[in-house]
């Protein structure tokens, strides 16, 4: 099992009509709920201001419900963080490419969907695998550390050695972990 790192300040967040989640770390409206938050080094400040975020759906998470929770179970991940990682990377679009080439619900590179056996990466059944399996890798790598697991998956393992071992200095990266572990938290409160 994955462990988040040491707690930073409270965060409050709610799921509006549109299904959109709404963060606070100071609530202003009654549906804000308490949900428990990560960081370290910083990374997690809370901004002062409410964030947002879109997500899919219900219906297109749910669709692959049956691979997310076979390959969380199979790869020993907490299910909620596949789904923060697919949210973030697709928006559980299984159709998804980035500019950099990734594909797919879990946005897999080419070379890391063929090292993780993975023949169509547009296939949501075989990139929840390959997704849930690099994470495992690199989670049982970073001694089950939650945020540089994320680190690596974004930016790469070397990336993350370079940092000594830590979030790199990327700004893409360090709002990716961000919005991973903000998004994991409320899908693991949902559960």
């Amino acid at each position: 099992m994955l462990a988040p790192q040491a707690r930073a300040s409270e965060l409050y967040s709610y799921v509006d009509d549109d299904g959109v989640i709404h963060f606070s770390n100071a609530p202003s409206d009654s549906r804000y709920r308490k949900v428990r938050r990560t960081g370290g080094g910083g990374l997690y400040r809370p901004s002062g201001k409410a964030r947002a975020r879109t997500l899919a759906p219900a219906g297109g998470r749910d669709r692959w419900r049956e691979h997310i929770r076979s390959a969380a179970e199979k790869y020993k991940l907490p299910e909620a963080l596949l789904l923060a990682v697919m949210s973030v990377e697709s928006n559980f679009d299984p159709s998804a490419v980035s500019e950099k080439g990734a594909v797919g619900l879990m946005q897999l590179m080419p070379g890391t969907a063929r090292d993780m056996y993975v023949s169509d990466a547009y296939e949501p059944e075989q990139n929840i695998e390959g997704g849930a399996r690099y994470l495992r890798i690199l989670a049982n790598q970073y001694g089950g550390d939650m945020v540089r697991t994320l680190a690596a998956y974004n930016a790469g393992p070397e990336a993350v050695r370079r940092a000594g071992n830590a979030v790199p200095r990327i700004p893409e990266t360090q709002e990716y972990v961000r919005k991973v572990v903000e998004l994991y938290e409320v899908f693991k409160a949902r559960h």
